[in-house]
C-alpha cells in the first residue's frame, strides 16, 4: 500500500481506503478461485495495482471517458484504474466467467459504480469505447485486429483514441505493422523497483 502513496501522492482519502481493502479482498478470492498467480498475491500492489496504474502516469482520462478492458482478468488493469478514475466508466471484459463474477464481486464491495464487469469475447460486443486498455492477452496484432473496430472515432482526452496495452519482454517483431504509429513507454521511467525494468506501455492512435 506505501508504494502506491510513493508515486501518487494526491490520492483523496477515498482512494485510499479502496485500495488499502484491495489487498485483503483480493487475497481472499484469491483463495477461491485463483485469479492471480500464488507467488504473485503477496506482490499485489506491486506486480497488480500499481502495473495496472502505470497508465495513469501516461494518460489522465476525462470525466465521461469510456474504456474497454479487454482479457480483464481478475480485473487488471481496469479496477486500479476505476479507483483512480471515479468518473470514468470502465467495462470489464472476460470470457472465463468465474474472473467476471470476481471482478463483478470486488467491484461491488469496493463500490465501484463506474465498473461493468461482462463474461463475453471482445469481438461479440457492440458497443465503442474511447480507449481499450489490456494486460498483455496475447500478441499485439492479433490484439488490434480483434480489438480495432470497437474504438470510437470522436476524441475527447488530450490524446486520440486508441488501444493501451500493458506488455513485458521483447516485442519489437509484433510492432513492425505499427512502427510508424505505436508510441512505447518504458514503466522503469515512471517507477523504480526492479519488477518493472522490461515493462512497457504500448499506445496505438486508431
Amino acid at each position: 500500500m506505501e508504494i502506491l502513496k510513493k508515486y501518487f501522492d494526491k490520492l483523496s482519502s477515498d482512494q485510499l481506503q479502496k485500495f488499502e481493502a484491495m489487498g485483503p479482498l483480493y487475497t481472499e478470492w484469491n483463495s477461491k478461485i485463483n485469479v492471480v498467480s500464488r507467488k504473485d498475491i503477496d506482490e499485489l500492489y506491486t506486480r497488480h495495482i500499481l502495473h495496472s496504474l502505470a497508465i495513469a502516469k501516461v494518460i489522465t482520462f476525462k470525466p465521461g471517458t469510456q474504456l474497454l478492458d479487454v482479457g480483464c482478468g481478475g480485473g487488471f488493469p481496469g479496477i486500479p484504474l476505476a479507483v483512480m478514475f471515479p468518473e470514468v466508466q470502465f467495462t470489464l471484459v472476460d470470457s472465463i466467467g468465474k474472473k467476471i463474477k470476481v471482478v463483478n464481486e470486488i467491484a461491488s464491495t469496493l463500490q465501484l459504480n463506474n465498473v461493468k464487469g461482462i463474461n463475453q469475447r471482445a469481438e461479440t460486443l457492440k458497443q465503442k469505447y474511447d480507449f481499450i486498455i489490456s494486460r498483455a492477452v496475447t500478441a499485439f496484432p492479433g490484439f488490434v485486429s480483434l480489438t480495432a473496430k470497437l474504438i470510437s472515432t470522436k476524441n475527447n482526452n488530450s490524446m486520440p483514441n486508441g488501444i493501451i496495452y500493458l506488455k513485458g519482454g521483447d516485442f519489437d517483431e509484433e510492432l513492425t505493422p505499427f512502427k510508424n504509429k505505436a508510441e512505447i513507454f518504458d514503466i522503469s521511467w515512471f517507477f523504480k523497483e526492479p519488477f518493472f525494468e522490461t515493462k512497457k506501455i504500448i499506445y496505438l492512435p486508431l
